[in-house]
C-alpha cells in the first residue's frame, strides 16, 4: 500500500496543497522552501499512530500548534492534513484518513481535533466529533487512530503509518555518542542509536542485510573486503577490514569510518528494513557523484519486491540525472509569500518542452529552485 496524494492546509510552509505521489517520488526545491517540513508530514501521522505515540505527543515533540501552522494561514487557522492510501501502482484509491487540529482558546490551551473522518473507498465510515464527542469535549483531545479500542474498522492504516522508517544519518552523532548528550529525539531520526537498531534485528535476517550491504561498499570504496557486526562488552560495532599491506592493520570501527561510507551504510540499511514508507533525506549527502548517479536506479530496484513506496528530497544534480526518472515522480516546491507551492514537473510546460527536447530532469527542473539572486553572493 502506498499514500497516492497528501493534501496540506496550513502545515508549516504549505498554505494549501493538494499533490499526488508516485511509489518513487523526489521532492526538489531552494533552501527553506519545505522539503523536510513535507516529508514531516508523513513522520506527524506515524507518530500519531505508533504505539507510545498520540495526538498529544505528536504536536509536544514539535513544539506545538503555534510552530505547526503556516505563517500565512489567516481566516481559516486550522491545521489540516488527508491522506489517500492506494495499493502500489494503482490509482483506486482504498482509504482516505483526514484530520483537522487547532489550540484550545482556554483552559490548558491542549490541541484537539475539528474533525477526523475515514473513507473505505467512497464510503465514510467514520466522522468527528459524533455525539459521544460533543457529550465528552476531551475526547477530542484523541484521534481514533492511536485507539487500539475505536480504529477497529480502519486498523490497516494504523498498522501501515506506524510502520514508516525515516533515517537521516549523521556520522558524528554514530561516531562519537556520548558526545551529544541530553535526552534522545523520539524515533532517533538521526542515528544516533544506529547499532542499537542493527542490533536488535534478528540474527539471520542482519546477516543477510549486512552481507548485501558488503557488497555494496566492495564496489563503492577504494580497499574495501570484508564488513561485518560484532558486540563487545555488551555494545553493537561495526567492523570494516580494508586490503592493506600489514596483517590486520586494516581494520576499522565505524568511529573510523569516513562519513560517506556512514552515509551509504545507512541507505542501504534502511532500503532493506521494513516494507513500509521510506523517506529519504537528501540521500545524496557525503556520497561520491558515481556513486549518487546510481541511488534512483537502487531505489527502484531495492523496492519492486517489497511493494514500497520511498519518497526522497535532494538537491543533486547527480541523482535527478537519471533518464528514468519520470517528470510524473518529481515534485517542485517554490516558494512564496502566501506559503510554498507545490507542482509535479509533468505538470510545468516548460519542463515538459525541455525533456522533449533531450535535457535529462535535473537541467530541466535544478535551474528552477536555484535563489533569483544567488550570483550577488560572491559580493559577500
Amino acid at each position: 500500500m502506498i499514500i497516492s496524494r497528501i493534501i496540506l492546509k496550513n502545515w508549516k510552509n504549505f498554505k494549501d496543497i493538494d499533490v499526488p505521489l508516485r511509489s518513487r517520488t523526489f521532492m526538489v526545491g531552494p533552501n527553506a522552501s519545505g522539503k523536510s517540513n513535507l516529508l514531516d508530514a508523513f513522520r506527524f501521522l506515524r507518530d500519531i499512530a505508533k504505539p507510545g505515540g498520540g495526538l498529544q505527543n505528536a504536536v509536544l515533540d514539535r513544539g506545538g500548534i503555534s510552530k505547526i501552522r503556516c505563517l500565512a494561514a489567516r481566516t481559516h487557522p486550522d491545521v489540516e492534513i488527508e491522506i489517500h492510501l492506494s495499493e502500489f501502482d494503482s490509482d483506486d484509491v482504498l482509504w482516505k484518513y483526514a484530520i483537522g487540529i487547532k489550540q484550545e482558546v482556554r483552559g490548558y490551551r491542549l490541541p484537539i481535533l475539528t474533525y477526523e473522518r475515514v473513507w473505505k473507498e467512497d464510503k465514510l465510515i467514520l466522522n468527528r466529533p459524533d455525539n459521544n464527542d460533543k457529550k465528552d469535549k476531551e475526547r477530542l483531545t484523541q484521534t481514533h487512530l492511536e485507539q487500539i479500542n475505536a480504529n477497529k474498522e480502519f486498523r490497516e492504516i494504523t498498522r501501515f503509518l506506524e510502520s514508516t522508517v525515516y533515517l537521516h544519518l549523521l556520522p558524528q552523532l554514530l561516531k562519537h555518542p556520548q558526545s551529544f548528550t541530553g535526552p534522545d529525539l523520539p524515533g532517533d531520526p538521526f542515528g544516533k542509536g544506529f547499532l542499537e537498531r542493527i542490533s536488535k534485528v534478528n540474527e539471520k535476517t542482519r546477516n543477510a542485510w549486512l552481507k548485501k550491504i558488503e557488497t555494496a561498499l566492495k564496489i563503492a570504496v577504494p580497499q574495501f573486503n570484508k564488513f561485518e557486526f560484532k558486540e563487545e562488552n555488551g555494545r553493537p560495532h561495526l567492523e570494516a577490514v580494508y586490503d592493506h599491506w600489514r596483517p590486520k592493520a586494516g581494520k576499522q570501527k565505524e568511529d573510523q569510518f569516513s562519513d560517506g561510507t556512514l552515509r551509504l551504510i545507512g541507505l542501504l540499511w534502511s532500503l532493506q528494513e521494513g516494507d513500509g514508507l521510506l523517506l529519504l533525506e537528501e540521500p545524496e549527502l557525503s556520497l561520491n557523484s558515481a556513486i549518487v548517479s546510481k541511488i534512483p536506479a537502487l531505489i527502484f530496484k531495492l523496492q519492486k519486491p517489497k511493494k514500497r513506496q520511498v519518497l526522497i528530497t535532494t538537491h543533486s544534480l547527480d541523482l535527478l540525472s537519471d533518464k528514468g526518472i519520470s517528470l510524473d515522480e518529481i515534485l517542485v516546491l517554490s516558494p512564496s509569500v502566501e506559503g510554498t507551492i507545490v507542482l509535479t514537473a509533468s505538470s510545468i510546460p516548460e519542463i515538459k518542452s525541455m525533456l522533449e527536447g533531450g535535457m535529462s530532469p535535473a537541467q530541466a527542473i535544478l535551474p528552477r529552485t536555484k535563489p533569483k539572486n544567488i550570483n550577488q553572493l560572491t559580493l559577500f
